[in-house]
């Protein structure tokens, strides 16, 4: 404290540029980014014929879930955007997969 200055006005006194101030202190109130895991659309895709790739996006939403419960939000998000892509490739295959098998079956002649 400086010789002349009383314990009211150090408290009053804020950093002009706000790295220790209270702009630090709204941050961390905010409290956690919400949890987007792609559960339910990975468990959607699952009923596609692209099986593999079906359960690799099933895994990485699980863990998904698990990195956000141990308080590791960005390795969370990382984790249900890989989801989200394997849930979307899955589908697009599956898809792919189905047509293919019913112009096959229907072009086909049977004498």
């Amino acid at each position: 404290m400086s010789p002349g200055a009383s314990q009211s006005e150090e408290k009053t006194k804020r950093p002009l540029d706000g790295s220790a101030g209270s702009l630090g202190r709204g941050i961390e109130a905010q409290g956690p980014p919400p949890l987007k895991n792609y559960i339910f659309l990975t468990i959607f895709t699952c009923f596609c014929p692209a099986w593999p790739i079906n359960i690799v996006a099933l895994v990485f939403s699980i863990m998904s879930q698990s990195s956000y419960d141990e308080e590791d939000y960005e390795g969370a998000q990382r984790l249900g955007r890989k989801a989200l892509h394997m849930g979307i490739a899955s589908m697009i295959i599956g898809i792919l997969i189905i047509m293919t098998f019913c112009i096959v079956h229907f072009t086909t002649t049977q004498y």
